[in-house]
């Protein structure tokens, strides 16, 4: 196969997934890759709430757009950028093995448990508000170091949570003036696919690239997009799922915080068990 081309953002979060995304098609499949960078309009909007002014696909759809054109032939997401429904014509190749799902809480050093959290995701605002009764929530947007710098350097609130896997991609193992508290899922339930790298390509060309990617990460967050996929979710309402090799961790602003244990052949065939443990919860 000649070079291809894989469409990224530009933060640096992403270039960093990109590259790991090249460097695993190397390995494992002798394909050589460059970068395509594109700005996306959530990267445009840096001051948008995600919440009132967001959207399904702000930091995708231009990088869908490069592979509908031929200007790339893969690009990559964090898998919860994600819509649940894909565009016409685009699949998603796979994904690289998982990196750990949970969300880590960044507190300032010495404050016991904050008074003021900065995140602008209903997903963790609600889940925060049960561990942190009382509370107050406001917005922060930026870069991973520049959250970090926020509440570390100018204080703009006590704490906020990031992703566990971003901050290992990154290098960030500890902060000066921060303290780095993992979650479990039972205090907070991931985003959908959160930790995962999905690769997207065009649907006729998914056969080719497939076996180059991970079967069980392709389980898992299959069946977690099915959930976001019913509910018609986006970032402007408070869902997590979360499933592991024989659990499923759920969360809903009408339901709370549910865990029911998965069997095998619950991954089958992934709509199929979404529509029924929906319908359990009531949905």
């Amino acid at each position: 196969m000649p070079k291809i081309t894989i469409a990224t953002r530009k933060s640096p979060l992403a270039l960093t997934q990109a590259g790991l995304v090249a460097a695993h098609l190397r390995a494992v499949a002798g394909i050589e890759a460059e970068l395509l960078k594109v700005v996306t309009t959530g990267d445009q909007q840096a001051e948008w709430s995600l919440e009132t002014r967001g959207g399904k696909g702000l930091f995708t759809a231009e990088l869908e757009q490069a592979l509908l054109r031929g200007d790339a032939q893969l690009a990559v997401h964090s898998t919860k950028d994600l819509p649940g429904e894909m565009p016409p014509g685009l699949a998603i190749a796979g994904y690289l093995p998982r990196e750990d799902p949970r969300d880590m809480l960044v507190i300032r050093a010495g404050v016991a448990s904050p008074q003021t959290i900065a995140t602008g995701s209903p997903r963790r605002r609600a889940q925060l508000a049960v561990l942190f009764p009382g509370a107050q929530f406001s917005e922060i947007r930026g870069n991973v170091d520049t959250r970090l710098k926020k509440i570390a350097e100018q204080h703009v609130a006590d704490a906020t949570v990031l992703a566990v896997a971003g901050l290992k991609r990154l290098g960030f193992a500890s902060w000066p003036g921060l303290e780095f508290r993992p979650l479990t899922f039972d205090q907070m339930v991931p985003a959908v696919g959160q930790g995962a790298i999905a690769v997207q390509c065009r649907e006729a060309d998914a056969p080719q690239f497939a076996a180059a990617f991970d079967a069980a990460t392709q389980r898992m967050v299959s069946l977690e997009r099915a959930f976001q996929r019913k509910l018609g979710a986006g970032c402007q309402l408070a869902f997590a799922a979360h499933a592991t090799v024989d659990k499923l961790y759920f969360f809903h602003e009408q339901t709370g915080l549910r865990s029911l244990p998965l069997s095998p052949g619950d991954f089958i065939a992934p709509l199929e068990t979404a529509s029924r443990i929906l319908k359990d919860f009531g949905f």
